[in-house]
This record gives structure tokens, C-alpha cells and sequence, in this order.
């Protein structure tokens, strides 16, 4: 697969990715209703619902960020020192999700739900 096409994929998996979020987002308005919010299981579901869209933001960052960077990478000569790549790679913005310590936080909060994966 060539840099572009990979760099393309990147693009097309970030697109699908905020496309899920507009029926994420009506979901969240109908538990956002009045009558149904005053129940504490539904805020709850909610606030959950809220960190995983945090972290799809931050997947979908990523992803434009390292087509950015393949296309960099497609436009350097075979001959490019590892240094200029690295140059390409500390210039992104990969958030926490770049960080161990950080990354997948909100999968480890204790939210009383059986884990299904």
C-alpha cells in the first residue's frame, strides 16, 4: 500500500468515525430530556456516554494527524535521514492517547457495568 492510499485510509476511518457521532448525538439529546434526566441511571449513562465521545474526538485527531504525517513521509527521498522522520513525528499533536499512563482512562473508570470486551 502506498503512502498515499494509507494516508487516505487515515482520512476515511477519522470521517466514518465522526460520522458515527450524529446519531451518538441524538441519543444524547432524547436522555437529555427533562423528565428522563431526573433519573440517576440515565445522567449516569450519559456522563459515560460523554467520555467515550472525548475519546473518539481525540481517535479522530490522531488519525488526520498521522495521514498528515504519511504524506509528509511520501514526500521525503528514499535517501531522508531517520532524524527528518522523527523531525515529522514530534511535530504532531497526538494528545494523551500518545501517553500510557493516560491513554484508555476512560475504559478504567468505575462505571458498576460488566465488562462485554
Amino acid at each position: 500500500m502506498s503512502l498515499h492510499k494509507l494516508a487516505k485510509e487515515l482520512d476515511e476511518t477519522a470521517r466514518q468515525s465522526a460520522s458515527m457521532l450524529e446519531g451518538i448525538t441524538e441519543a444524547l439529546e432524547i436522555l437529555a430530556d427533562g423528565k428522563l434526566n431526573k433519573d440517576p441511571s440515565v445522567r449516569d449513562a450519559v456522563a459515560v456516554i460523554i467520555t467515550a465521545l472525548q475519546g473518539q474526538d481525540r481517535i479522530e485527531q490522531r488519525c488526520h494527524n498521522m495521514a498528515l504525517a504519511t504524506r509528509q513521509f511520501a514526500l521525503l527521498p528514499a535517501s531522508a535521514p531517520e532524524s527528518v522522520y522523527n523531525e515529522i513525528w514530534s511535530t504532531l499533536t497526538l494528545d494523551e492517547l500518545r501517553v500510557p499512563s493516560l491513554s484508555g482512562i476512560a475504559a478504567h473508570q468505575n462505571h458498576g457495568d460488566a465488562e462485554l470486551f
